[in-house]
């Protein structure tokens, strides 16, 4: 069996010069990242989608550097051999440089992931580079921004006029200028994210962003419907319904228990006659 070697950022730039898409799934455990690696996956995000998917928020917000921490270290023993990319949380890279290396350090040493992103544009251009400088890629995102939901009046398209057009071009070259070596574009017009990956020397990765990127990604639990409040999105295409399937298969096992149909003969383990008989003969009381 041919083992996979994990790409790097010089090989992605070269992949965007040659016209091959970058495919990136989430994962936020050892058993989705081992299966996202087996598949062929060419990146692995540990996004802090996990607050929506894993932990049961209702947004981003509430997750910790801690959190972040826990599931990239579990997704990098799951996917030896992808590159690993790993939110900074809400807040934790908009106080002092120092701060942010902090955050930054802990991820790549703690969690070890290859790379860290995070959110916004021009107004985090000088944190990106500071980080870059000191050794560690950059993930750009802009678009949508998930932390950002509060200040932005919810789950909003973006680039639907000539304004938000120009503020999302404008980022994305700040981003590029900064030294990140690729960026999310997510829930961006179509026509302006192709804009965008066009005028760019460095990939884009798109989710609801059309055609035109560089590479695609999506949410684990999206690709899979795995989710039992599942709800349907415009931007995803699912691949198999295995939320259905967990919960057929979880509900004929505790029918078979029910029934006293599980555990059958095939599942119990078989003691000699003698040790038996020696078990009722300890419990008889002498006369």
């Amino acid at each position: 069996m041919t083992v996979k070697h994990a790409l790097n950022i010089v090989k992605m730039k070269k992949m965007k010069q040659e016209q091959i898409p970058l495919t990136m799934i989430t994962a936020y455990d050892y058993p989705s990242a081992r299966l996202a690696e087996e598949a062929g996956v060419d990146l692995i995000l540990v996004g802090d989608s996990l607050g929506n998917v894993v932990l049961g928020y209702d947004t981003t917000i509430p997750v910790t550097i801690e959190d972040m921490v826990y599931h990239s270290r579990a997704v990098a023993r799951g996917a030896q051999h992808t590159f690993i990319v790993t939110d900074l949380p809400f807040m934790t890279y908009h106080g002092s440089i120092d701060e942010t290396m902090r955050q930054v350090r802990r991820v790549m040493q703690e969690g070890h992931a290859h790379a860290v992103k995070l959110e916004g544009g021009a107004e985090i251009a000088h944190t990106v580079q500071a980080v870059v400088q000191a050794g560690v890629p950059v993930l750009g995102h802009i678009g949508l921004t998930p932390q950002s939901v509060n200040q932005i009046g919810g789950y909003r398209i973006q680039g639907k006029d000539q304004a938000d057009a120009e503020r999302l071009m404008a980022d994305a070259k700040a981003l590029e200028q900064a030294g990140a070596f690729a960026i999310v574009l997510e829930l961006v017009t179509e026509q302006v994210a192709e804009a965008i990956s066009k005028e760019l020397a460095i990939p884009t990765i798109g989710i609801g962003a059309g055609r035109g990127c560089d590479g695609q990604v999506l949410v684990f639990h999206d690709v899979l419907k795995y989710a039992p409040d599942y709800r349907e999105k415009k931007f995803v295409k699912t691949y198999a319904d295995i939320g259905e399937q967990i919960r057929q298969g979880i509900s004929e096992y505790v029918n078979d228990v029910k029934k006293r149909v599980f555990p059958g003969e095939q599942h119990v383990f078989a003691a000699d006659e003698k040790v038996v008989d020696g078990l009722y003969a300890k419990g008889k009381v002498e006369g």
